[in-house]
């Protein structure tokens, strides 16, 4: 087989320094907001020339925490139960040839800085300092279909959580920050296939540990506190 080489034109900068908690879609938490920044020799306003014309950017990027050795014709998704397994080529899953993921973005702001344009975006799903290795606009008219079919995923449909928390500890996280972080934890972090009342799970975001307890459809923050 021929190879092909890729090169990352820009690293993102997000609030997720671990893989756990991350949006399992683009769009899902629309109060996220992340950062591209480009590499040489990308770093050229030119090749950003109209891209403010478009509310919303696809990214082409990599798992690059999750890359695996050999074909895996199959895999298991975590929404399914964990147990009941389809093809790579049918999923969405993190472990697959290339490991490339595609997420759709909403383009909040081109800036220029001392590192060159950056793009700043909302609703993004990657891990901080993930390798993007194409941007391109996200076009409507063609890019959207209503009439398309959800497969199994019709069975997998986001839930919501109802997040209670304490308004005195959610006070340390900054302001601009906290919806984001609400948003994430009602789409409940945890694998599908786990249930348990009495788990406290660790979720880091934006340089606090979050523990959370979750009972039937009622996630409780247990503690806020600054990662060490």
């Amino acid at each position: 087989m021929s190879q092909a080489i890729l090169t990352p034109i820009a690293h993102i900068h997000s609030d997720f320094s671990q893989k756990f908690g991350i949006p399992r879609q683009s769009g899902l938490v629309e109060q996220l907001t992340a950062c591209i920044v480009f590499e040489e020799p990308f770093r050229n306003r030119d090749a950003l020339r109209s891209i403010e014309g478009f509310s919303h950017l696809w990214l082409i990027w990599q798992f690059s925490e999750a890359l695996v050795n050999e074909f895996r014709p199959t895999v298991r998704p975590p929404r399914l139960g964990g147990n009941r397994r389809v093809g790579v080529f049918a999923s969405r899953a993190p472990y697959r040839p290339n490991g490339l993921g595609l997420s759709c973005v909403r383009l909040l702001a081109v800036e220029e800085s001392p590192e060159g344009p950056v793009l700043h975006v909302a609703g993004a799903d990657l891990l901080d300092g993930t390798p993007i290795f194409d941007i391109k606009p996200y076009l409507p008219f063609t890019d959207c279909h209503p009439e398309a079919t959800p497969g199994y995923t019709a069975e997998t449909i986001e839930h919501k959580l109802h997040v209670k928390y304490n308004e005195q500890m959610l006070e340390c996280v900054p302001e601009e920050k906290r919806d984001a972080l609400l948003g994430v934890l009602a789409c409940d972090p945890r694998p599908g296939y786990e249930d348990n009342p009495d788990v406290e799970y660790g979720l880091a975001f934006a340089e606090f540990d979050i523990g959370f307890r979750v009972s039937g459809d009622v996630l409780t923050v247990t503690r806020i506190e600054p990662q060490k």
